[in-house]
């Protein structure tokens, strides 16, 4: 566990500089980093070990996105949860509210039906609701995912379409919403997930954040369930 810890150290501090460095050079990076741990001991003994980081920028003419998160856990010395995720995503303005956008994503899962799936996506994005309090955001584009099974020497490369709902309402200055939504359909297997929680500030730049991940593929191996739920609480640094 403790490598995953230094990883996702090292990947948030490169961030953290990139961002109070432009921010200083008149440019508006922003992101946070997170990370959370529940150790239990006695009859049973388990470590679990979750966390990410994501970075953003807009302009007027461009909005860009990077992000990585990770969850490990282990049971009585056995490791029963190994995954991670990357995504980078570019958008191109069309009007103050409607853009163009490109978009890569690579999760890779030791427990799951799927080895690894790899997309790449491009389409149409439309914010809704963009305001100080609330942010609602669609994209929709076709794509194409690169994806191995669990253990087997098989591939599924198929054309799929990818879909996306981004939500976030701020009651006040210390207590907010999130709901994010994330579709990769295509004949072969559906992958959605869905992220919603809340988030209550304890400063300026930290945060506790309570979620709920939900991860869904229509076609998995047997003995392999098709929903996997994740319930989260984390502490959450915003730069």
């Amino acid at each position: 566990m403790h490598r995953f810890l230094v990883l996702t150290l090292l990947a948030i501090a490169p961030a953290t500089a990139l961002a109070q460095e432009d921010a200083a050079a008149g440019r508006d990076w922003s992101g946070n980093g997170e990370l959370g741990l529940a150790i239990a001991k006695g009859n049973t003994d388990s470590e679990t070990l979750t966390g990410g980081f994501e970075i953003s920028r807009e302009d007027p003419v461009w909005r860009h996105s990077a992000g990585a998160s990770f969850l490990y856990g282990k049971s009585d010395g056995v490791e029963t949860a190994y995954r991670y995720d990357v995504f980078a995503e570019t958008g191109y303005r069309l009007t103050g509210r409607s853009y163009l956008f490109g978009s890569v994503r690579n999760e890779r899962d030791h427990f799951a039906s799927y080895e690894y799936q790899w997309t790449a996506s491009a389409g149409y994005g439309f914010e809704a609701i963009k305001s100080d309090a609330t942010q609602l955001t669609f994209e929709i584009g076709p794509g194409y995912r690169w994806s191995k099974l669990q253990g087997v020497q098989v591939h599924n490369n198929e054309t799929i379409v990818r879909g996306s709902m981004d939500f976030a309402h701020a009651f006040n200055g210390s207590t907010s919403i999130y709901d994010t939504l994330l579709v990769e359909s295509g004949s072969d297997n559906t992958f959605a997930v869905n992220d919603v929680g809340v988030k209550v500030k304890m400063s300026e730049h930290l945060a506790l954040k309570a979620g709920l991940e939900t991860r869904y593929n229509t076609d998995v191996q047997p003995g392999i369930k098709n929903t996997d739920n994740l319930t989260t609480i984390n502490i959450v640094y915003d730069f």
